[in-house]
């Protein structure tokens, strides 16, 4: 298509997650190269997440601008607790809340601005509500996987009928969790107004995946909800160019090609002592190299050292590292002494992963990642680590899978298809991109000519 044809503006909100806000920034980086004027709103403390990442846009002359959204300040929740990296677990509701309060503030930001489109989270219903209120047409954008949204519709809608693909389902101890999630994220009620307005009103889904993984789950996820839902591609983050972590990738130079994992539950998922314990003595037993990134909520201060099992380091010594907090996970995954990744099956981390071609060991531990730990199993790029019926984590089961991965031919098969299909994918994102802003751009079209 071209580009130069396209010209809309859109504001884009996301939910206030990290997680979220840097998907929202890839996809609109790749809305502005396609002549779109885009408005990316978050709160002050999420946009400063990315700042270094808004200093490169600006070398790039994307006509990206940044709006803040303020909410309403407490002193339970001051203005760095506007986020959900780091907020303590308690204070969770209180977020969302404040959040819910920020209404008036993005009203005022859709008057003031006037876009042609609004790109809403499918997390919350109530901004799409306001932008249909000034009459603004909405999309939603899901940055999780097709999968997810086939599942979740076919639960909420069909709960009596088997879903049709009998390779990804719910045990029962993750289906109690997910209808806990469900029930939460619809209290509005199945029969309301402003639930009915939104299903007749945002007639497009954008989802972060490729057809090339998830082809027949959009098509279903369609029949579902009953609208059009459109891939855009992985949409992965550029590496940024500070992200080294010199002691890292110097301890990686020294191991053999394939024979390391990296271990990591992303940003916001915190392990019990319990699975902490389970998944350290597992990597132990496995006798495999290991990175470790280990994270803990923003106001706990545990050592590492009193998280893990007496004398755990001494005993791995220099066969892993564990480190707290953040770690360099692009750096890492595409070197290659990298064999495995020890991932807790966020999206993010799946598509990455395949990025550079290296397998999933999945240790699912809530929402979607069950679905996408299956997926991965689904399409050859991955193994799960087996749970028994409680749940529970078991840390032979670890240190069997991983050295299944790393050891066995097995994990060599699995490289070799998560680096067929890494680049399949990296090679039908441009198209698939294109024929979303294609289709935005006649529903931006058409709301003008009305």
């Amino acid at each position: 298509m071209d580009t130069q044809e396209t010209s809309f503006s859109v504001l884009m909100l996301p939910w206030l997650a990290y997680g979220h806000i840097s998907p929202f920034l890839e996809l609109a980086k790749q809305l502005a190269k396609r002549n779109v004027h885009v408005y990316l709103c978050s709160t002050p403390i999420n946009l400063s997440s990315i700042k270094e990442r808004l200093v490169q846009l600006e070398d790039q002359s994307l006509s990206i601008e940044i709006v803040e959204l303020h909410l309403p300040s407490s002193p339970e929740l001051p203005p760095h607790y506007h986020t959900t990296n780091g907020l303590p677990i308690h204070l969770q509701p209180t977020l969302r809340k404040a959040f819910e309060m920020a209404s008036p503030s993005l009203s005022n930001i859709l008057k003031t601005l006037n876009p042609d489109l609004f790109i809403n989270d499918v997390v919350y219903q109530w901004p799409s509500a306001v932008a249909l209120s000034q009459n603004i047409p909405v999309i939603k954008f899901q940055i999780s996987s097709a999968v997810m949204v086939s599942y979740f519709s076919h639960l909420l809608k069909t709960p009596d009928v088997e879903y049709p693909f009998p390779t990804l389902y719910l045990r029962d101890f993750e289906l109690a969790k997910i209808r806990h999630a469900l029930e939460a994220s619809t209290s509005n009620g199945p029969g309301s107004d402003h639930e009915r307005e939104e299903e007749d009103s945002s007639i497009i889904l954008l989802i972060r995946s490729s057809n090339e993984i998830e082809g027949k789950y959009f098509d279903y996820s369609s029949s579902m909800i009953k609208r059009k839902v459109m891939p855009v591609g992985p949409l992965i983050q550029d590496p940024v160019s500070k992200d080294e972590n010199l002691e890292v990738i110097e301890w990686l130079e020294k191991k053999h090609h394939c024979s390391s994992v990296f271990v990591s539950f992303g940003s916001e998922c915190f392990l019990s002592k319990e699975e902490m314990e389970e998944i350290a003595n597992g990597l132990e037993l496995s006798n495999v190299n290991f990175i470790w990134v280990i994270r803990f909520p923003l106001a706990d201060e545990t050592m590492v050292e009193d998280a893990l099992p007496k004398g755990f380091l001494e005993r791995v010594g220099d066969r892993g590292i564990v480190i707290k907090g953040w770690a360099p996970q692009a750096k890492i995954l595409s070197h290659s002494s990298i064999g495995g990744f020890v991932s807790h099956c966020g999206w993010s981390s799946v598509l990455e992963s395949m990025e550079f071609g290296v397998p999933i060991i999945a240790i699912p531990m809530q929402f979607d990642q069950p679905l996408n730990a299956r997926l991965m199993v689904e399409v050859g790029v991955g193994m799960e680590v087996w749970r028994d019926d409680s749940g529970k984590l078991h840390r032979e089961e670890i240190a069997k899978v991983i050295r299944e991965v790393i050891v066995d031919k097995r994990g060599e098969a699995m490289r070799r298809k998560a680096k067929e299909l890494g680049e399949k994918i990296r090679l039908k994102g441009d198209e698939e991109m294109n024929g979303a802003v294609e289709a935005i751009s006649q529903l931006c079209q058409k709301s003008k000519a009305q």
